[in-house]
Protein backbone atom coordinates (compact mmCIF):
# COMPACT_ATOMS: atom_id res chain seq x y z
CA UNK A 1 0.00 0.00 0.00
CA UNK A 2 1.31 3.45 -0.93
CA UNK A 3 -0.02 6.40 1.00
CA UNK A 4 -0.58 9.83 -0.52
CA UNK A 5 -0.08 12.69 1.89
CA UNK A 6 -2.19 14.97 -0.27
CA UNK A 7 -5.13 12.60 -0.58
CA UNK A 8 -5.07 11.65 3.07
CA UNK A 9 -4.96 15.26 4.12
CA UNK A 10 -7.96 16.03 1.91
CA UNK A 11 -9.80 13.04 3.35
CA UNK A 12 -9.56 14.26 6.93
CA UNK A 13 -12.92 15.27 8.32
CA UNK A 14 -13.24 18.34 10.51
CA UNK A 15 -13.86 15.96 13.40
CA UNK A 16 -10.76 13.85 12.82
CA UNK A 17 -8.16 13.62 15.55
CA UNK A 18 -5.14 15.75 14.56
CA UNK A 19 -2.85 12.73 14.69
CA UNK A 20 -4.93 11.07 12.00
CA UNK A 21 -3.10 13.21 9.49
CA UNK A 22 -1.29 10.86 7.21
CA UNK A 23 0.10 9.46 10.20
CA UNK A 24 3.12 8.17 8.81
CA UNK A 25 1.71 8.02 5.69
CA UNK A 26 4.64 7.95 3.59
CA UNK A 27 6.33 8.63 6.71
CA UNK A 28 8.77 7.48 6.93
CA UNK A 29 11.09 5.98 8.25
CA UNK A 30 10.49 2.78 6.70
CA UNK A 31 9.03 2.66 3.28
CA UNK A 32 5.31 2.64 3.19
CA UNK A 33 5.41 0.06 0.44
CA UNK A 34 5.20 -2.61 3.14
CA UNK A 35 1.65 -4.01 3.42
CA UNK A 36 -0.12 -3.34 6.68
CA UNK A 37 -1.39 -6.90 6.84
CA UNK A 38 1.96 -8.62 6.34
CA UNK A 39 2.14 -11.94 8.14
CA UNK A 40 4.80 -12.80 10.70
CA UNK A 41 7.68 -14.86 9.38
CA UNK A 42 7.34 -17.49 12.11
CA UNK A 43 4.39 -18.79 14.08
CA UNK A 44 4.30 -17.43 17.63
CA UNK A 45 5.80 -19.64 20.26
CA UNK A 46 3.36 -21.07 22.80
CA UNK A 47 5.20 -19.84 25.89
CA UNK A 48 5.85 -16.15 26.56
CA UNK A 49 8.53 -15.21 29.05
CA UNK A 50 6.66 -13.30 31.75
CA UNK A 51 9.06 -13.19 34.69
CA UNK A 52 12.71 -12.49 35.33
CA UNK A 53 15.06 -15.36 34.65
CA UNK A 54 18.48 -13.78 34.18
CA UNK A 55 21.37 -12.41 36.21
CA UNK A 56 21.88 -8.99 34.69
CA UNK A 57 24.40 -6.22 35.16
CA UNK A 58 22.10 -3.21 34.90
CA UNK A 59 24.50 -0.52 36.07
CA UNK A 60 24.76 0.58 32.45
CA UNK A 61 22.90 -0.42 29.28
CA UNK A 62 23.40 0.33 25.57
CA UNK A 63 20.94 1.06 22.77
CA UNK A 64 20.52 1.01 19.02
CA UNK A 65 17.75 1.81 16.58
CA UNK A 66 16.77 2.35 12.96
CA UNK A 67 14.60 5.23 11.75
CA UNK A 68 11.70 5.68 14.21
CA UNK A 69 13.71 3.29 16.39
CA UNK A 70 16.66 5.66 16.07
CA UNK A 71 14.50 8.53 17.26
CA UNK A 72 13.35 6.36 20.17
CA UNK A 73 16.92 5.38 21.04
CA UNK A 74 17.88 9.05 21.46
CA UNK A 75 14.72 9.75 23.47
CA UNK A 76 15.41 6.81 25.77
CA UNK A 77 19.03 7.87 26.11
CA UNK A 78 18.18 11.41 27.22
CA UNK A 79 15.42 10.16 29.51
CA UNK A 80 17.92 7.80 31.15
CA UNK A 81 21.26 9.49 30.52
CA UNK A 82 22.39 8.36 33.96
CA UNK A 83 21.77 4.71 32.96
CA UNK A 84 22.68 4.48 29.27
CA UNK A 85 26.35 4.41 28.29
CA UNK A 86 26.17 4.44 24.50
CA UNK A 87 23.91 4.39 21.43
CA UNK A 88 24.09 3.37 17.78
CA UNK A 89 21.64 5.24 15.56
CA UNK A 90 20.84 4.58 11.91
CA UNK A 91 18.84 7.09 9.84
CA UNK A 92 17.21 9.36 12.43
CA UNK A 93 16.96 13.05 13.18
CA UNK A 94 17.33 15.35 16.17
CA UNK A 95 15.76 14.80 19.56
CA UNK A 96 12.24 16.29 19.76
CA UNK A 97 12.34 17.11 16.05
CA UNK A 98 8.57 16.67 15.67
CA UNK A 99 7.75 18.90 18.67
CA UNK A 100 4.63 16.89 19.52
CA UNK A 101 3.20 17.38 16.02
CA UNK A 102 2.73 14.88 13.21
CA UNK A 103 2.60 17.80 10.77
CA UNK A 104 6.07 18.95 11.80
CA UNK A 105 7.30 15.35 11.77
CA UNK A 106 6.30 14.94 8.14
CA UNK A 107 7.41 18.37 6.95
CA UNK A 108 10.72 18.66 8.81
CA UNK A 109 12.01 15.36 10.09
CA UNK A 110 11.99 12.68 7.40
CA UNK A 111 12.15 13.04 3.62
CA UNK A 112 11.76 16.80 3.30
CA UNK A 113 12.76 19.98 5.07
CA UNK A 114 10.33 22.71 4.09
CA UNK A 115 12.05 25.32 6.24
CA UNK A 116 15.54 25.20 7.72
CA UNK A 117 15.81 23.09 10.86
CA UNK A 118 16.05 25.25 13.95
CA UNK A 119 17.48 23.46 16.97
CA UNK A 120 16.78 26.34 19.37
CA UNK A 121 13.19 25.37 20.27
CA UNK A 122 14.28 21.77 20.72
CA UNK A 123 17.01 22.87 23.12
CA UNK A 124 14.53 25.08 24.97
CA UNK A 125 12.21 22.12 25.51
CA UNK A 126 15.08 19.93 26.69
CA UNK A 127 16.09 22.58 29.23
CA UNK A 128 12.50 22.98 30.42
CA UNK A 129 12.07 19.24 30.94
CA UNK A 130 15.39 19.13 32.77
CA UNK A 131 14.20 21.84 35.17
CA UNK A 132 10.94 19.94 35.68
CA UNK A 133 12.81 16.76 36.55
CA UNK A 134 11.62 14.94 33.43
CA UNK A 135 15.15 14.62 32.03
CA UNK A 136 18.35 14.00 34.02
CA UNK A 137 21.30 16.36 33.92
CA UNK A 138 22.60 16.69 30.34
CA UNK A 139 26.12 16.56 31.76
CA UNK A 140 25.57 12.80 32.01
CA UNK A 141 25.88 12.64 28.22
CA UNK A 142 29.42 13.96 28.13
CA UNK A 143 31.12 10.55 28.29
CA UNK A 144 28.51 8.63 26.30
CA UNK A 145 29.69 6.87 23.14
CA UNK A 146 27.58 7.69 20.08
CA UNK A 147 27.76 5.99 16.68
CA UNK A 148 25.60 7.28 13.82
CA UNK A 149 25.00 6.24 10.21
CA UNK A 150 23.30 8.02 7.32
CA UNK A 151 23.41 6.20 3.97
CA UNK A 152 24.06 8.19 0.80
CA UNK A 153 21.12 6.42 -0.91
CA UNK A 154 18.67 7.07 1.92
CA UNK A 155 15.69 9.08 0.64
CA UNK A 156 13.46 8.40 3.66
CA UNK A 157 15.47 10.37 6.23
CA UNK A 158 17.58 12.98 4.48
CA UNK A 159 21.24 13.57 5.39
CA UNK A 160 20.40 17.13 6.43
CA UNK A 161 18.11 15.72 9.11
CA UNK A 162 20.68 13.24 10.39
CA UNK A 163 23.25 16.04 10.40
CA UNK A 164 21.04 17.97 12.82
CA UNK A 165 21.13 15.06 15.25
CA UNK A 166 24.91 15.01 15.03
CA UNK A 167 24.95 18.74 15.79
CA UNK A 168 22.91 18.11 18.92
CA UNK A 169 25.26 15.40 20.10
CA UNK A 170 28.24 17.67 19.49
CA UNK A 171 26.74 20.04 22.07
CA UNK A 172 26.47 17.28 24.68
CA UNK A 173 29.15 14.65 24.06
CA UNK A 174 32.96 14.80 23.98
CA UNK A 175 34.02 14.96 20.30
CA UNK A 176 36.18 11.83 20.47
CA UNK A 177 33.12 9.89 21.62
CA UNK A 178 31.13 10.54 18.44
CA UNK A 179 31.52 8.63 15.18
CA UNK A 180 29.40 9.64 12.17
CA UNK A 181 29.43 7.37 9.12
CA UNK A 182 28.02 9.16 6.07
CA UNK A 183 29.95 7.81 3.08
CA UNK A 184 28.28 4.43 2.55
CA UNK A 185 25.98 3.73 -0.45
CA UNK A 186 23.15 2.39 1.68
CA UNK A 187 19.42 2.92 1.34
CA UNK A 188 17.08 3.28 4.31
CA UNK A 189 17.76 0.01 6.11
CA UNK A 190 19.90 -1.81 8.66
CA UNK A 191 23.12 -2.83 6.84
CA UNK A 192 24.48 -6.35 7.43
CA UNK A 193 27.21 -8.59 6.09
CA UNK A 194 24.86 -10.81 4.14
CA UNK A 195 21.28 -10.80 5.41
CA UNK A 196 18.35 -9.04 3.79
CA UNK A 197 17.64 -7.41 0.47
CA UNK A 198 19.76 -5.48 -2.00
CA UNK A 199 21.56 -2.73 -0.11
CA UNK A 200 20.61 0.04 -2.55
CA UNK A 201 16.84 -0.47 -2.12
CA UNK A 202 14.64 0.30 0.87
CA UNK A 203 12.23 -2.63 0.94
CA UNK A 204 10.66 -4.75 3.65
CA UNK A 205 12.06 -6.03 5.98
CA UNK A 206 14.46 -3.06 5.70
CA UNK A 207 17.56 -5.11 6.34
CA UNK A 208 20.23 -4.92 3.66
CA UNK A 209 22.92 -7.29 2.45
CA UNK A 210 25.63 -4.64 2.26
CA UNK A 211 28.85 -6.49 3.07
CA UNK A 212 28.96 -4.17 6.09
CA UNK A 213 28.47 -5.21 9.69
CA UNK A 214 26.65 -2.22 11.15
CA UNK A 215 25.92 -4.17 14.33
CA UNK A 216 29.61 -4.83 14.85
CA UNK A 217 30.66 -1.32 13.91
CA UNK A 218 28.30 0.31 16.37
CA UNK A 219 28.87 -2.15 19.21
CA UNK A 220 32.65 -1.97 18.93
CA UNK A 221 32.51 1.82 19.10
CA UNK A 222 30.06 2.22 21.96
CA UNK A 223 31.19 -0.71 24.14
CA UNK A 224 34.70 -1.55 25.41
CA UNK A 225 36.69 -4.72 24.79
CA UNK A 226 34.27 -6.58 22.52
CA UNK A 227 35.18 -10.16 21.56
CA UNK A 228 34.90 -11.29 17.93
CA UNK A 229 31.43 -12.18 16.70
CA UNK A 230 30.11 -15.69 16.48
CA UNK A 231 29.76 -16.88 12.84
CA UNK A 232 26.22 -18.05 13.64
CA UNK A 233 24.02 -17.20 16.63
CA UNK A 234 24.00 -20.09 19.09
CA UNK A 235 21.63 -18.70 21.71
CA UNK A 236 17.84 -18.63 21.81
CA UNK A 237 15.35 -15.99 20.67
CA UNK A 238 12.61 -15.93 23.31
CA UNK A 239 9.22 -14.28 23.11
CA UNK A 240 8.32 -12.12 26.10
CA UNK A 241 5.03 -10.88 27.52
CA UNK A 242 5.52 -7.14 27.15
CA UNK A 243 2.26 -6.20 28.85
CA UNK A 244 3.04 -8.20 31.98
CA UNK A 245 6.70 -7.20 32.14
CA UNK A 246 6.09 -3.59 31.12
CA UNK A 247 2.98 -2.93 33.17
CA UNK A 248 0.37 -0.27 32.44
CA UNK A 249 2.70 1.94 30.33
CA UNK A 250 3.09 -0.93 27.83
CA UNK A 251 -0.43 -0.69 26.41
CA UNK A 252 0.77 0.94 23.16
CA UNK A 253 3.27 -1.90 22.69
CA UNK A 254 2.49 -5.28 21.17
CA UNK A 255 1.56 -8.06 23.56
CA UNK A 256 4.77 -9.87 22.67
CA UNK A 257 8.35 -8.79 22.17
CA UNK A 258 11.64 -10.64 21.79
CA UNK A 259 14.79 -11.15 23.79
CA UNK A 260 17.88 -12.89 22.47
CA UNK A 261 19.49 -15.01 25.16
CA UNK A 262 23.07 -16.27 24.67
CA UNK A 263 23.81 -19.65 26.22
CA UNK A 264 25.94 -18.05 28.93
CA UNK A 265 23.03 -15.84 30.02
CA UNK A 266 20.63 -18.79 30.00
CA UNK A 267 23.03 -20.74 32.22
CA UNK A 268 23.01 -18.05 34.88
CA UNK A 269 26.18 -16.12 34.09
CA UNK A 270 26.05 -12.35 34.47
CA UNK A 271 25.11 -10.52 31.27
CA UNK A 272 24.76 -6.91 30.20
CA UNK A 273 21.74 -5.59 28.26
CA UNK A 274 21.50 -4.03 24.82
CA UNK A 275 18.15 -2.72 23.55
CA UNK A 276 17.50 -2.42 19.82
CA UNK A 277 14.46 -0.49 18.54
CA UNK A 278 13.03 -1.51 15.15
CA UNK A 279 11.74 1.00 12.62
CA UNK A 280 8.29 1.57 11.16
CA UNK A 281 6.81 -1.38 9.24
CA UNK A 282 9.46 -3.52 10.92
CA UNK A 283 7.63 -4.82 13.98
CA UNK A 284 6.14 -8.27 14.54
CA UNK A 285 2.95 -7.34 12.69
CA UNK A 286 4.97 -6.48 9.59
CA UNK A 287 8.00 -8.79 9.47
CA UNK A 288 7.61 -11.31 12.27
CA UNK A 289 10.91 -11.92 14.06
CA UNK A 290 13.15 -10.94 11.14
CA UNK A 291 14.53 -7.78 12.78
CA UNK A 292 15.24 -9.74 15.94
CA UNK A 293 17.16 -12.37 13.97
CA UNK A 294 18.94 -10.74 11.04
CA UNK A 295 20.66 -7.50 12.10
CA UNK A 296 23.80 -9.29 13.31
CA UNK A 297 23.48 -8.08 16.89
CA UNK A 298 22.88 -11.61 18.14
CA UNK A 299 26.21 -12.83 16.71
CA UNK A 300 28.01 -10.28 18.87
CA UNK A 301 25.79 -10.96 21.88
CA UNK A 302 26.83 -14.63 21.91
CA UNK A 303 30.49 -13.92 22.53
CA UNK A 304 30.05 -10.94 24.84
CA UNK A 305 27.61 -12.06 27.55
CA UNK A 306 25.01 -9.61 26.26
CA UNK A 307 21.25 -10.04 26.37
CA UNK A 308 19.53 -8.24 23.47
CA UNK A 309 16.01 -6.90 24.00
CA UNK A 310 13.89 -6.26 20.90
CA UNK A 311 10.78 -4.45 22.16
CA UNK A 312 7.87 -4.35 19.74
CA UNK A 313 5.27 -1.72 18.91
CA UNK A 314 1.82 -2.62 17.64
CA UNK A 315 -0.09 -1.38 14.62
CA UNK A 316 -3.27 0.53 15.41
CA UNK A 317 -5.96 1.97 13.18
CA UNK A 318 -7.70 3.40 16.27
CA UNK A 319 -6.56 5.99 18.77
CA UNK A 320 -3.72 6.22 19.48
CA UNK A 321 -3.35 6.01 15.71
CA UNK A 322 -0.21 4.17 14.60
CA UNK A 323 -0.97 2.17 11.44
CA UNK A 324 2.66 1.46 10.61
CA UNK A 325 3.87 0.35 14.01
CA UNK A 326 6.28 3.24 14.55
CA UNK A 327 7.84 4.19 17.87
CA UNK A 328 6.37 7.37 19.26
CA UNK A 329 8.59 10.29 18.34
CA UNK A 330 5.83 12.77 17.50
CA UNK A 331 3.36 12.45 20.39
CA UNK A 332 0.73 9.81 19.73
CA UNK A 333 1.06 8.53 23.32
CA UNK A 334 1.03 11.98 24.94
CA UNK A 335 3.01 15.19 25.10
CA UNK A 336 5.67 13.69 27.39
CA UNK A 337 6.54 10.98 24.84
CA UNK A 338 10.23 11.99 24.67
CA UNK A 339 11.05 12.30 28.37
CA UNK A 340 11.12 10.01 31.41
CA UNK A 341 7.33 10.28 31.77
CA UNK A 342 6.82 8.90 28.26
CA UNK A 343 4.73 5.72 28.29
CA UNK A 344 6.89 3.75 25.87
CA UNK A 345 10.09 4.81 27.58
CA UNK A 346 8.65 3.74 30.93
CA UNK A 347 7.43 0.44 29.48
CA UNK A 348 10.81 -0.51 28.04
CA UNK A 349 12.52 0.50 31.28
CA UNK A 350 10.12 -1.74 33.19
CA UNK A 351 10.74 -4.65 30.82
CA UNK A 352 14.51 -4.40 31.18
CA UNK A 353 14.37 -4.51 34.95
CA UNK A 354 11.69 -7.20 34.99
CA UNK A 355 13.88 -9.55 32.93
CA UNK A 356 16.34 -9.73 35.80
CA UNK A 357 15.90 -12.58 38.23
CA UNK A 358 18.56 -10.70 40.11
CA UNK A 359 20.81 -7.78 39.40
CA UNK A 360 24.54 -8.40 39.59
CA UNK A 361 26.30 -6.67 42.43
CA UNK A 362 29.73 -7.03 40.84
CA UNK A 363 31.65 -3.79 40.60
Amino acid sequence: MIFSLTNLAKARSRHAHPLALPLLAGFMALSVNAPLNAQPADKPQKELLSEGQFTLDLKKISLSGLSSGGYMATQFELAHSDWVSGVGIIAAGPYYCAQNSIQIALSQCVNQVKTPLDLAPLTAQINQWNKQGKLPDLANLKQHKVWLLSGTLDTKVLPEISNALVTQYQQWVEPQNIKYVQDKPFAHLFPTLGSGNQCSESQSPFIGSCDYDAAGELLNFILPDMHARSPEPKGTLRQIDQHKLGGEPAQTLASQGYVYVPKACQQGETCTVHVSFHGCNQNTDAVGDVYAKQTGLNNWADTNHMLVLYPQTKNSMMMPLNPQGCWDWWGYTGEDYANSDGKQIQAVSNIIRALAKQESTNE
